[in-house]
């Protein structure tokens, strides 16, 4: 009969320790958390210090008993929920509904699931941390306080099925922000001017115009273009100073939960959620044939870079094994964690690194081995040695205008022979011919450039995230829901990997923003957070600092429920077919849809279909249907020529309105559908958007 109780949170979790722990120990679940805050109701009494009222979840009564049932004659219960906040409030609650008369609880930190692991996280018991756990209790009554009584506002001004979040609001609003800034870019015209010259010795090499009589140089029309380009007709071109320097570029730490968030999505394409839940089952375990199940990474949800000194020893040694002593550098590598990192976690790391991608490859999914080859080889790379560059900057003198060139060139690959940086695998390696100071080069051609600048690029789900932590908003544990809810809501669009805010989205954080400034405003949302750490740490009382949060706060909700303006509908920019009347944006059950203004003198409605840029495409002609119907294709609105050619179908491109403004349409819809976003020059001529495409 096994001695001692060790009680998890996974299923999957517990399978894998069992196989470890043999019959000393019975290891069972509790399949998440087995009390919450009810659905039905806020949960939290506003006039006794926001006392929580906990109840057991539907479906955990039984889970409850199992555990009791267990529990019964066994003095030592160990408790490993996983190692952070959300972890501890599981296992207080455990430890709650199992009583203490009759037990001795022990807290047990898995940060690996492995035998060394597990041996040295049983044989290091810690006491319940109430600092953590009523740091968790806070979070989850700030966000009930907000969401419960913010959502119910939105139903009732806006639409029902709505939700506000407290840092999923401010998300939102980053992703609104962004879009503005997008809508309010004007392009401004520069020039760039570069020689193409010629040495002794090939290759050819491009020299671009940096100064003018010593001055930079800012060039913003032809005009200036063509005057340069006169006063160099007989110049001579002469090489003015050759510099040479060794250049160094350093490994990127191993992966927290955000950047490894940020990179899978960058490389693989993975959506947060996808990244986490991949991630979730390396940590808890994985069958490996004979083997049984064996957790394959350490624990995910982690803001600190350390690496625990046995796996330094053995990083360091795998490399030296495999790609000799010059890929080991002579101290390992120290990464500084981000602000408020809980040091007592490892990075994202492989458990045991000669656990190569390769040799799994017959026991993950694709998705899992792509998740496993990242980590690790961002792991491995992290201890090796630096990759060296020589850099060489040419300075080209032609009378009183100065070109130069730049070339770097790989003199030792380093970690860069196993993991390349995202920035790396964009760049090109240039090469220059040898040439000396005082040399004189032969001029080929010029290659003057007309450059427009460019707004602002809408956010990816990689960016926002980066976005987020970089401004300290909310936890890297949280970004992945935050994300999706915020594309379930049909707040934001994805689009082509770029997140785009609905006309939904923009009137809700509107809203919001003009009513609740404080809980939209980033900083007060981060210095929230710091409070939240403050809690952790034992420095701040959670009830001082919910006072100080609900007090303001209740007052914003309290004027806003008289004086917020309701948006039950909102302009489209297009013509109801039927009257002429204008057609309005507006919500139900089945999603968004148009609908005539006049109604219900006019009943025409349809369906949104949107471009690839997210624009709402202009209505069809025909019966009115219903949301949800299919329509047929027609005619579209009037629109003006833009002179420019569809590259699809040869068309004449017209220029249409929509909510979001102008952009360019094939005037061959709806035979064909092509559209582009367009930016206008100082001179009104029209230039398309080609970074969309």
């Amino acid at each position: 009969m096994a001695r001692s109780l060790l009680i998890v949170e996974s299923p999957t979790k517990a399978k894998t320790l069992q196989k470890y722990l043999g019959g000393e120990y019975l290891v069972l679940s509790s399949r998440g958390h087995i009390r919450d805050l009810p659905k039905n109701e806020l949960g939290v009494d506003l006039e006794h210090d926001f006392r929580p009222k906990y109840v057991t979840i539907v479906g955990k009564n039984k889970v409850i008993s199992e555990l009791k049932k267990a529990a019964a004659g066994i003095r030592d219960i160990y408790l490993a929920p996983d190692p952070d906040r959300e972890g501890e409030a599981i296992a207080w609650h455990i430890a709650e509904a199992l009583g203490d008369k009759d037990h001795r609880f022990h807290r047990v930190l898995l940060q690996e699931i492995t035998p060394k692991g597990i041996k040295e996280a049983l044989a290091q018991p810690v006491p319940l941390n109430r600092p953590r756990f009523e740091s968790q209790q806070a979070r989850r009554i700030l966000d009930r306080l907000v969401g419960y009584q913010l959502s119910p506002l939105l139903w009732q001004k806006v639409k029902s099925g709505l939700s506000a979040g407290r840092v999923q609001s401010v998300a939102l609003r980053l992703v609104c922000d962004r879009e503005r800034a997008i809508q309010a870019f004007v392009p401004e015209e520069y020039w760039t001017l570069a020689a193409c010259l010629k040495a002794g010795q090939p290759p050819r090499f491009a020299a671009r115009l940096v100064k003018y009589q010593g001055k930079d140089l800012k060039l913003t029309n032809a005009g200036e273009i063509e005057a340069i380009l006169t006063r160099l007709e007989d110049a001579e071109f002469r090489v003015a100073k050759v510099e040479q320097k060794p250049q160094k570029r350093n490994p990127s730490p191993p992966f927290i939960t955000s950047t490894l968030q940020i990179e899978a999505n960058r490389r693989l394409r993975f959506a947060p959620r996808h990244t986490m839940r991949l991630a979730q089952g390396l940590y808890e375990g994985v069958e490996l044939g004979d083997e049984g199940p064996v957790g394959l990474i350490t624990y995910m949800r982690t803001d600190s870079t350390r690496i625990s000194p046995d796996a330094l020893d053995a990083v360091r040694g795998f490399i030296e094994e495999v790609f000799g002593p010059d890929y080991v550098p002579k101290s390992p590598h120290r990464y500084k964690s981000p602000k408020g990192a809980q040091e007592a976690h490892e990075a994202i790391r492989p458990t045991d690194v000669r656990r190569r991608p390769q040799d799994l490859k017959k026991f993950l999914k694709k998705d899992e081995l792509a998740l496993y080859d990242l980590i690790w080889k961002r792991f491995v790379a992290s201890q090796m040695s630096s990759a060296l560059y020589q850099l060489t900057t040419v300075d080209v003198a032609a009378g009183d205008y100065l070109f130069r060139a730049t070339a770097s060139v790989l003199s030792f690959p380093g970690f860069t022979s196993l993991y390349q940086e995202t920035r790396e695998e964009e760049e090109k390696e240039e090469k220059l011919p040898p040439v000396e100071a005082g040399q004189v080069l032969e001029l080929v051609d010029f290659d003057p450039q007309r450059h427009f600048t460019k707004p602002p690029p809408r956010y990816t789900e990689a960016s926002l995230i980066k976005e987020l932590e970089d401004q300290g908003i909310g936890r890297p544990s949280t970004y992945a829901t935050i994300l999706t809810n915020l594309q379930d809501r049909l707040y934001i669009l994805k689009l082509k990997n770029r997140l785009r805010p609905t006309e939904l989205g923009l009137a809700v954080s509107d809203l919001l923003v003009l009513n609740f400034p404080d809980i939209m405003d980033p900083k007060f949302t981060a210095h929230l957070e710091t409070d939240l750490d403050r809690i952790a740490a034992g420095q701040a009382s959670w009830l001082e600092i919910m006072r100080a949060f609900y007090g303001p706060f209740s007052q914003e909700l309290e004027t806003a429920k008289s004086h917020m303006a309701a948006v039950r509908s909102l302009p489209s920019g297009f013509r109801c077919p039927h009257c002429g009347g204008d057609l309005l944006i507006r919500w139900g059950k089945a999603g968004e849809f148009l609908g005539c203004a006049a109604y219900p003198d006019c009943n025409f409605t349809c369906n949104i279909e949107r471009n690839e840029q997210g624009d709402i495409l202009p209505p069809p002609a025909g019966p009115s249907l219903s949301p949800g119907e299919k329509t047929a294709a027609a005619p579209t609105p009037a629109a003006s020529l833009s002179g420019l050619i569809c590259p699809q179908c040869g068309r004449e491109l017209v220029v249409r309105r929509g909510k979001n403004g102008e952009f360019l349409g094939c005037s061959g819809y709806p035979r064909c559908r092509y559209t582009r976003n367009f930016m206008r020059s100082a001179d009104g001529r029209l230039i398309p958007d080609e970074s969309a495409a």
